[in-house]
């Protein structure tokens, strides 16, 4: 019966394919299980206590808990069949072996912010490995280093360093809800970038688990892996657990400068000038101006505003003159300065400004930027944008698809000029004026057809081809977008599939991120859309 049910033409044969890939799934997650428990069989108690199928009562709320994206939490979104959130390093080895063994796919999730939700989506049969409480955070004030556990958010992070010490801290996010593994696997850019480079310029040592099992520290990896490990992304080589980081200086004192200006107040012809300037600003300044519309004063209707905002490492005393030099035409008055700790400049730049600094410590806190569904792109600019582009920008942001939407454009130089492009995985270094992310949001109701949200999108990035980087035109891996290339749907794919998305995120550090794969992981078990496939001489 089953044979002829399955021979029936059109959408017969695709229920029935589904069934079939239901059954086995059902098959390998049941087996998975029973491997688990026999793993180590002393801890099989244990690690039942943090394994999470859909039976499980917490199961949705696991889930839940760190997805920053709701594009990828609708009814239709594949969910993995089980979530296990490791307490030791055993259960990470036992998660890894038994899903070899049972044939399902890995995802590793810190803190869920992956533009694409790939740390906890996936088109096969999939477990999410949640290093929720892989969160521990060890200051040395002495040697001004920290070992951080990947699943730590940035916030974390900064609390715990300033607990032990208000001038040091560490290179991280912006965002307080960022999770340290992912954001450190992918480079990690934050507001003391132009200074001391990222986040993953200052690891000094690692703590990760290969696709055997084996745990290595930067020693037994070799110089090769721990190059790729930082840059290269996550989900790729294996299960970075723990990174061993290099502390930063902070003054007692930050000063943030802020101001709006719209269309009518000329805000192209400042952002214009903006691309001249803020490139080549003391290392000691972070430099964004964030773009989105608003209902102008004059008339009512709908206007381009651009806020420009720098975070310098100081006091006012010494940012008010280098502004008043360096950008007269900004117009920025002393009331536009506003003088913090490094803490409280982290909270005013999140939108925690009512908050307490413990507000960093919860990684529950849903602070969406605009919007909780979104599509997100990147670009890099070597040369300034002349005007009549800028305003053709404009145009498009003023488009009814676009009422959620922002570009953030942030300043490089400083010691991103310094640090050469194979140094780590990261690349984009030397010669880089600006990045730009674009950002389109929705409302939840629209996220069962959001397509014309992500036209607009593409759209956009279709106009900004010929005036960004080119050969290739590069993005930044932590704002992951599938648009400019992927993997199969089982995350497999030849060099040369994989080359069109891989030199836009590594340029030509991707040759060598392939042959550090071939050797880590030459079965290619960690793997997904955007993972970097193995090559061989």
């Amino acid at each position: 019966m089953k044979s002829l049910y399955c021979s029936l033409p059109f959408l017969l044969v695709v229920v029935c394919s589904l069934s079939i890939w239901v059954n086995a799934s059902a098959n390998s997650h049941e087996n998975f299980l029973d491997c688990l428990s026999s793993y180590h069989p002393q801890e099989s108690s244990s690690i039942s206590k943090v394994v999470y199928t859909e039976t499980n009562s917490s199961y949705s709320e696991i889930l839940e808990s760190s997805i920053q994206n709701y594009r990828f939490f609708t009814t239709n979104t594949p969910k993995p069949l089980v979530i296990v959130t490791p307490l030791n390093i055993s259960h990470v080895q036992a998660t890894i072996h038994c899903s070899k063994k049972h044939g399902l796919q890995i995802r590793i999730r810190s803190g869920g912010h992956d533009f694409e939700g790939l740390s906890y989506v996936s088109q096969v049969p999939f477990v999410v490995i949640d290093l929720v409480h892989f969160r521990s955070i060890d200051v040395d004030v002495e040697n001004e280093e920290a070992w951080i556990q990947s699943g730590a958010i940035t916030g974390e992070v900064y609390y715990r360093i300033n607990e032990r010490s208000t001038n040091l801290t560490f290179p991280g996010a912006v965002g307080h809800t960022v999770g340290i593994g992912g954001f450190i696997s992918g480079g990690g850019y934050g507001l003391l970038f132009r200074k001391y480079g990222l986040a993953a310029d200052n690891v000094i040592d690692a703590m990760f688990v290969d696709a055997s099992g084996r745990v290595l520290d930067r020693k037994l990896m070799g110089e090769d892996l721990f190059w790729a490990i930082r840059g290269g992304g996550g989900g790729s080589f294996g299960i970075v657990l723990s990174w061993k980081v290099k502390l930063v200086h902070v003054p007692s004192t930050v000063t943030v400068a802020a101001v709006r200006r719209t269309l009518e107040q000329n805000a192209t012809q400042l952002f214009h000038r903006w691309q001249y300037v803020a490139p080549n600003l003391p290392n000691d300044v972070y430099s964004v101006v964030s773009i989105s519309t608003t209902n102008s004063t004059e008339n009512g209707e709908r206007t381009v505003v651009a806020t420009f905002v720098s975070v310098f490492q100081g006091g006012a005393n010494e940012l008010i003159p280098l502004m008043q030099e360096r950008f007269p035409e900004l117009g920025l008055v002393r009331e536009d300065y506003i003088e913090l700790t490094w803490i409280e400049s982290i909270l005013l730049l999140t939108g925690l400004t009512n908050q307490t600094s413990e507000v960093l410590l919860d990684r529950s806190y849903k602070n969406f930027f605009l919007s909780p569904s979104f599509k997100g792109k990147s670009d890099y600019m070597r040369k300034p944008m002349p005007e009549i582009v800028i305003q053709g920008l404009w145009s498009r942001l003023l488009e009814d698809e676009a009422r959620i939407s922002t570009l953030n454009i942030i300043a490089y130089g400083g010691k991103m000029d310094e640090i050469p492009e194979t140094e780590t995985a990261f690349p984009h270094r030397k010669g880089t004026l600006y990045k730009i992310s674009y950002y389109v949001g929705w409302q939840e109701e629209d996220n069962s057809n959001p397509q014309r949200y992500i036209s607009w999108i593409r759209k956009v990035y279709k106009y900004m081809g010929p005036f960004v980087s080119k050969y290739p035109r590069e993005a930044y891996l932590n704002y992951r977008d599938l648009d400019i290339g992927r993997n199969n749907n089982e995350g497999k794919a030849s060099y040369k599939q994989a080359s069109v998305w891989g030199r836009k995120y590594f340029k030509e550090n991707f040759d060598r991120l392939t042959y550090v794969k071939a050797k880590i992981d030459p079965e290619n078990f960690f793997r997904h859309e955007q993972s970097i496939p193995p090559r061989f001489h």
